[in-house]
């Protein structure tokens, strides 16, 4: 099997045969596979207006882009941990 010193782009992926994929590592997805498999959904990001203070939403746009993102996930991380402590 072939070693990369570098993230490969889409063009150098779709050069790679087939037959040089190492596939070792990846279980076949035999009957009992399927059999057991569940449909999950993707959760899903919807657009809403939210009313956070001002030095809130400072402090997570301070670090960046995608301050949106961590603000979502922070949130993510509460309901989780309320959800656990049912």
């Amino acid at each position: 099997m072939k070693e990369y010193k570098k993230e490969l782009d889409p063009s150098e992926i779709n050069a790679i045969k087939d037959e040089d994929i190492d596939f070792s590592d990846i279980p076949e997805l035999d009957e009992t596979f399927w059999a057991n498999a569940k449909l999950v959904e993707p959760d899903r990001t919807e657009q809403v207006t939210l009313r956070i203070k001002h030095s809130v939403l400072n402090h997570f746009k301070s670090s960046g882009k995608g301050y949106q993102t961590r603000i979502n996930q922070v949130l993510e991380s509460y309901v989780r941990a309320k959800q656990e402590s049912k």
